[in-house]
């Protein structure tokens, strides 16, 4: 039988990576007043994620452990790409700003595709990103409580499918900014959504 779809999910969790020996290390949690919020069947949350969580009823806990298969598959080295540092200039000036090891920021294909990268190092002669995602190749652990699971309403579902036409994020972002090109890719950035891992 199908699972049923579009169902309206607040969840509140903490969400760990598992090492090989089994120690966890937590990774980022939501809170009571913000928990993590989404109407399922739209691939805002991890499918594997949202299959566990979807036939849970209200104020059940759960701790749920997937593995990297499940989640965001094994990390690639192939990933792992360098790019002149012009691509990351504004005016002729290089956005030291926000272009730094460890910053995490917006490309986007020549498709007009978005997806994240992480600075690995800024060098006279490049800047190297990774476009793995940052839990590529870990196995995830998450605990938590359902703090609703209903079905979504005309509005929420509504809310979701504009978010997905591009008439927003749907997670508050207000910091994406700059679009610089060069050849096939460009370049937008600030310090991310706040949405998450799992989203």
């Amino acid at each position: 039988m199908d699972k049923p779809q579009n169902k309206f999910l607040s969840v509140h969790y903490q969400l760990y990576t598992v090492n090989e020996k089994g120690e966890k290390e937590l990774e980022e949690q939501t809170n009571l007043e913000h928990p993590f919020q989404f109407v399922t069947g739209f691939g805002i949350a991890l499918e594997s994620f949202e299959n566990k969580l979807i036939g849970l009823e209200k104020d059940t806990t759960f701790d749920i452990t997937l593995s990297p298969e499940e989640c965001f598959g094994p990390y690639e080295p192939e990933g792992v790409h360098t790019l002149k540092r012009e691509v990351f200039s504004i005016n002729g000036h290089f956005d030291h700003e926000n272009i730094r090891p460890g910053a995490v920021i917006t490309l986007t294909d020549e498709d007009d595709h978005r997806f994240l990268a992480k600075v690995k190092s800024v060098d006279a002669d490049g800047v190297t990103i990774d476009t793995n995602h940052p839990l590529a190749g870990k196995t995830l652990n998450f605990t938590g409580k359902i703090l609703e699971n209903r079905e979504a309403t005309l509005q929420e579902i509504q809310n979701v499918l504009n978010m997905l036409s591009g008439e927003g994020c749907g997670c508050n972002c207000s910091d994406c900014h700059h679009d610089h090109h060069e050849a096939d890719c460009d370049h937008q950035h600030g310090d991310g959504c706040g949405c998450g891992h799992c989203h």
